[in-house]
C-alpha cells in the first residue's frame, strides 16, 4: 500500500530569503543523490497553512519505506547539517504520514 510522507515547515517570515535559499541546497542534495527520497515542494497561496509554510512530499510504496526513509534521512550528516542551520528560522516544523486510498 502506497503512503504519502509530508514535511511541514513554518519558517519566520523575517527569514524567509535564508530559510529558501538553505532549502535550495536541500533540492540540490536530493537531485545530486539518488539514494535521497525525490520529493516536491509547496508553499500555500490558500488553505490552512499560512504562506509562511514549506511542504516536502513524496510518495513511497509502504511504512516499511516511510521508516527506512526516515532513519536514512536522520543518519545522513548533510542533511543533518543543513538542517541544524536551517532550525533557527523555523517557528515549527511536524511529519505527517498519510495512507494513499485507491478506492
Amino acid at each position: 500500500m502506497p503512503y504519502k510522507l509530508r514535511f511541514v515547515q513554518r519558517f519566520n517570515t523575517k527569514d524567509e530569503a535564508e530559510f529558501m535559499r538553505l532549502e535550495a541546497q536541500f533540492a540540490a542534495l536530493e537531485k545530486n543523490n539518488p539514494d535521497f527520497p525525490q520529493g516536491r515542494r509547496f508553499q500555500p497561496c490558500s488553505g490552512r497553512e499560512p504562506s509562511n509554510t514549506l511542504i516536502w512530499e513524496c510518495e513511497l510504496e509502504s511504512m516499511e519505506a516511510i521508516e527506512s526513509t526516515l532513519t536514512f534521512l536522520g543518519q545522513n550528516e548533510e542533511h543533518e547539517r543543513l538542517f541544524e542551520i536551517a532550525a533557527p528560522t523555523m517557528q515549527d516544523c511536524y511529519t505527517e504520514i498519510y495512507k494513499v486510498l485507491e478506492l
